[in-house]
């Protein structure tokens, strides 16, 4: 105990030189960040370098914080929420808990990707897609909507990841495009014929091994994946959904502004340049390849432009996550 004692000593007296060195260095603004963290990390840098604030990102997952925010109220430490998929930021503006987005943000923005709140706009989309295997599929061999692959000719040749938020994004445009009799059909047939994978991942592994014939995931894997190796992509292609069927669902990830923000100055400062011409255009250069939301910017011309692309018209406030939950608990998905 005589030899323990100064090492405790030591320790308790570092403790208050720990905090008194975060309490003098502390972040300009704390971002609540649930899109992919190595984006982030890569375009953050970016922001800081030019406007001469030091950012701290927490990162997880869309749902996951979107209810944190929502426990913790005004005592919430986030300046800024960033989603991967929409539904988690209209579980926080359902809460009244974001500030108006600043008009020279909102300029950037097609509206189609604001909610008519103004609360948050999209910053970033990912079309829907179906990965289909070349050696034992055809384009033409693809169904005309994602709703068909609940049928029973495609029993056990149709792979998801039903407990990803993306997943559930491309669920809650199913149920605000087709309502919820039709969607709980839906995931009851995909229960039923469907085959459950881990995540995006491997589904696009799975389509591509021949294990399925087909898997529903957004476009950016298999693009990623061509672009670094082709090693889990090479015999397979995407199929995009067309004429408005919810499979040509466009996912918009979010971004706003706390009302309780303790930095909003730099949180409104934070979200315009999310939005701006040179922060898109650096999102579209990155390993994402996202689409971005700002017409200014262009995307890698190997991917489908954005023009082309036929999404259904969806009210990006209106996707219910919570009610998402409730119909895939239900039918054993989650």
């Amino acid at each position: 105990m005589r030899r323990l004692a100064p090492v405790l000593a030591a320790a308790a007296l570092a403790l208050p030189a720990l905090s008194a060195c975060s309490l003098l260095n502390p972040p300009d603004l704390v971002v609540y960040n649930a899109q992919h963290e190595e984006l982030l990390d890569e375009i953050v840098p970016l922001f800081e370098e030019q406007s001469g604030l030091d950012v701290e990102l927490r990162s997880g997952k869309d749902l996951e914080m979107a209810n944190q925010i929502v426990e913790e109220g005004k005592d919430s430490p986030a300046d800024v929420f960033l989603t991967e998929n929409s539904p988690a930021m209209s579980i926080v503006d359902k809460e009244g808990l974001f500030a108006p987005v600043p008009d020279e943000a909102l300029a950037s923005i097609p509206p189609e990707f604001v909610p008519s709140s103004k609360t948050w706009t999209g910053f970033l989309a990912r079309s829907t897609v179906a990965m289909y295997n070349t050696d034992s599929m055809t384009e033409a061999d693809m169904p005309a909507s994602i709703l068909d692959f609940a049928e029973p000719e495609w029993k056990g040749r149709v792979g998801f990841s039903p407990t990803g938020a993306d997943f559930q994004a491309i669920v809650s445009a199913v149920l605000e495009l087709e309502g919820e009799d039709a969607t709980r059909e839906w995931l009851a047939g995909l229960k039923e014929n469907g085959v459950i994978l881990q995540n995006n991942l491997v589904v696009m592994q799975a389509a591509n091994a021949g294990e399925i014939d087909a898997g529903i995931a957004y476009h950016y894997y298999w693009y990623r994946d061509r672009e670094e190796s082709g090693t889990d992509s090479d015999s397979s292609a995407l199929h995009f959904f067309g004429d408005q069927d919810p499979g040509a669902f466009l996912s918009v990830s979010g971004a706003g502004v706390l009302a309780a923000a303790e930095h909003p100055e730099a949180a409104d400062e934070f979200v315009t340049w999310l939005t701006s011409t040179e922060a898109q255009q650096a999102m579209a250069e990155s390993y994402a390849l996202e689409y971005p939301l700002n017409p200014d910017a262009e995307l890698n011309a190997e991917v489908k432009p954005f023009e082309e692309l036929e999404p259904p018209t969806v009210d990006v406030a209106s996707l219910n996550g919570p009610l998402v939950t409730e119909l895939m608990t239900e039918a054993g998905l989650l």
